[in-house]
């Protein structure tokens, strides 16, 4: 099954992380609202099975649960795919959210990269600030270790640009996950991580 549990306690967050690759339910808390309603849009979009739980110092912001999240939900991926044996291992789509156009596309290469060319019309979606999304896809790659291209190609409102960004990166993911009936790790090399 390709699944993976993680859980994370740090003097900023405590998060526990459910993640299901091939679906399942989806229940997320992090404290922080708009967050909440992406990582739903996200697993929703992307057919995961995802469960967070974030308990974090959002006294301070928001910007430690985001980041950390971004850690946890990388290390899940990383540990649900294994040595990626048997996965379509790209994945690409060009995302319509209204205004905005989202261009996603991602290598489940082993090397953590995200190649990030989305800009922000506003500073805050609501409380969230906007500068977050960047932070969660930066943590995420890390550890996910894939690389990871989102580039906006139009849009005028950071709702609907953050939103594309998040269904077009888990649209993609899905294309890279995905099983196809073989045995072999995608490389010529003969292994990916």
């Amino acid at each position: 099954m390709r699944t993976a549990e993680i859980t994370r306690t740090t003097g900023e967050t405590q998060i526990t992380l459910k993640l299901n690759l091939d679906g399942g339910p989806s229940e997320i808390h992090t404290g922080v609202g708009f967050f909440d309603h992406m990582l739903t849009g996200f697993a929703r979009h992307g057919g995961f099975g995802l469960e967070v739980s974030c308990t974090g110092d959002t006294w301070v912001d928001d910007h430690h649960s985001v980041e950390d999240v971004g850690i946890c939900l990388g290390s899940a991926f990383a540990e649900a795919l294994g040595d990626m044996r048997g996965v379509e291992r790209f994945g690409h789509i060009l995302l319509p959210m209204d205004e905005a156009l989202i261009l996603a596309a991602v290598d489940l290469s082993g090397r953590g990269m995200l190649c990030w060319d989305v800009t922000m019309p506003t500073e805050k979606v609501g409380t969230f600030d906007t500068e977050l999304a960047k932070e969660f896809w930066l943590a995420f790659t890390r550890k996910a270790n894939c690389t990871l291209h989102l580039r906006m190609l139009a849009g005028e409102n950071s709702h609907h640009i953050i939103e594309g960004v998040f269904k077009a990166a888990a649209r993609s993911l899905k294309m890279a996950v995905k099983l196809n009936g073989s045995d072999e790790v995608p490389s010529t090399k003969g292994m990916l991580v």
